[in-house]
């Protein structure tokens, strides 16, 4: 579920938003690596908070028992509204588009196949853990089988292009903000290894399974993309790079000329359904557990008779990411909030040091590194949120404002309850 969730779409053409930061292929590699360990990092502060609290939403657990039940409410309240659908319709959207290049629609019809896509996914996961982790494992194993092949076909058989560079910044103030900006390009292809934690509930062993699954599943994440990534830079200009709004097929051409395309765009559609699959699995165990504590409409924690699967929540999922596709507004939706993620992150982080120091705090699994990754985690962490505000001060306080818009949701929640 690891692996399967984070590789989407992402990887085969956010590596051009990346090149368009930077100045060598060095420099692009760097980030790579780096979000790769940020977000092993961060992997290891989710694993060890998930030995310590296996209950079913983690992340929303995790912030309501470390920081506050607001910081969960207001976490659980951004997914469904807007990080979590719109990433649902994003990536339903990148299927359809892909699956075009075999059935031509337009506009219209894209939408349509990404509204299909999300009510089959979901009505497979109504239908219980089990088909749904099938299809997912099945998904998983064929991308990553595609992409080692990717990989080897590309080294072995690409010709490799004379290096270039680029005088893309000037200054090292600009370097710093450049670099920064790559690396949200970048952790947004890293983007879901958390998701696993949301199911540890419905997970056998979870505070030993979930901590595996997480390091193991992140590690094998930046295997790929790294080895991705230099297939791209080997066989493509570096201008190419950042001039392309489809690297992975204009690498695949490069190497075994035309017909790469077609390939790529099966391989592509096969990661967005496997990660999608995943997606649509985790986020409605958040909205049940909300319920579960009275903080979302009790409909939302309903437990299906025959599946025991918490079919009202994915069914509100599906009808809520399935009008974002279809109307276009998740752009404007997952463009502002996105970076607001990060910004929960940070306090997770601070939750587990905070947790630290409680007594009675036994975690099954205790974090590599502790303090310094989870403190350089939180640095990291907001540094990104604080250079999206110089960045894009607008748009950034619009995003930020929409998540602050369930402040008096939750204290309306909390009067009603009392």
């Amino acid at each position: 579920m690891v692996a399967g969730t984070i590789i989407g779409a992402s990887i085969f053409v956010q590596p051009s938003e990346i090149a368009r930061h930077l100045e060598t292929p060095a420099q692009i590699m760097v980030v790579w690596i780096v979000c790769g360990l940020l977000s092993l990092s961060g992997a290891m502060v989710c694993a060890e908070l998930a030995s310590a609290f296996p209950e079913t939403g983690g992340v929303y657990v995790f912030l309501r028992d470390s920081c506050s039940p607001a910081a969960g409410f207001l976490w659980g309240w951004a997914m469904f509204w807007s990080m979590h659908s719109g990433i649902i319709a994003v990536i339903a959207i990148v299927f359809a588009r892909y699956a075009s290049f075999f059935v031509p629609v337009q506009d219209m019809g894209i939408r349509a196949i990404a509204v299909v896509l999300i009510l089959a996914l979901s009505a497979l996961n109504c239908a219980g853990v089990r088909p749904g982790s099938r299809v997912q494992t099945l998904l998983t194993g064929a991308k990553v089988a595609a992409i080692l092949i990717v990989v080897v076909v590309g080294l072995a058989f690409g010709h490799a292009v004379p290096p270039t560079t680029g005088g893309v910044v000037a200054s090292d103030a600009g370097f710093l903000r450049e670099f920064l900006l790559a690396m949200v390009a970048g952790l947004f292809a890293y983007g879901g290894w958390h998701m696993v934690t949301y199911t540890a509930g419905e997970t056998r062993m979870p505070a030993t399974a979930i901590p595996s699954a997480l390091v193991i599943g992140v590690a094998i994440v930046t295997a790929c993309y790294i080895a991705l990534n230099l297939v791209y830079l080997r066989v493509l200009p570096l201008d190419v790079v950042r001039s392309s709004t489809r690297v992975a097929a204009d690498a695949a051409d490069a190497v075994v000329g035309r017909g790469g395309s077609t390939v790529l765009a099966v391989l592509v559609m096969v990661s967005s359904a496997g990660a999608l699959t995943g997606i649509v699995l985790t986020g409605p165990r958040v909205y049940y557990s909300m319920a579960q504590d009275r903080l979302a409409p009790p409909w939302l924690g309903h437990i299906h008779a025959t599946y025991h699967t918490p079919s009202k929540a994915i069914a509100a999922q599906a009808i809520w990411s399935s009008a974002l596709a279809a109307t276009g507004v998740y752009r404007q939706l997952v463009t502002r909030v996105i970076y607001t993620e990060w910004l929960f992150f940070a306090v997770m982080a601070a939750g587990l040091v905070v947790l630290r120091r409680r007594p009675g705090y036994a975690p099954a699994y205790r974090t590599w590194g502790y303090p310094a990754v989870p403190v350089v985690f939180i640095l990291a962490s907001l540094a990104i949120v604080v250079n999206q505000f110089a960045i894009d001060p607008g748009e950034a306080g619009v995003g930020l404002g929409l998540v602050l818009l369930g402040v008096p949701f939750y204290y309306y929640v909390r009067h009603a309850n009392r």
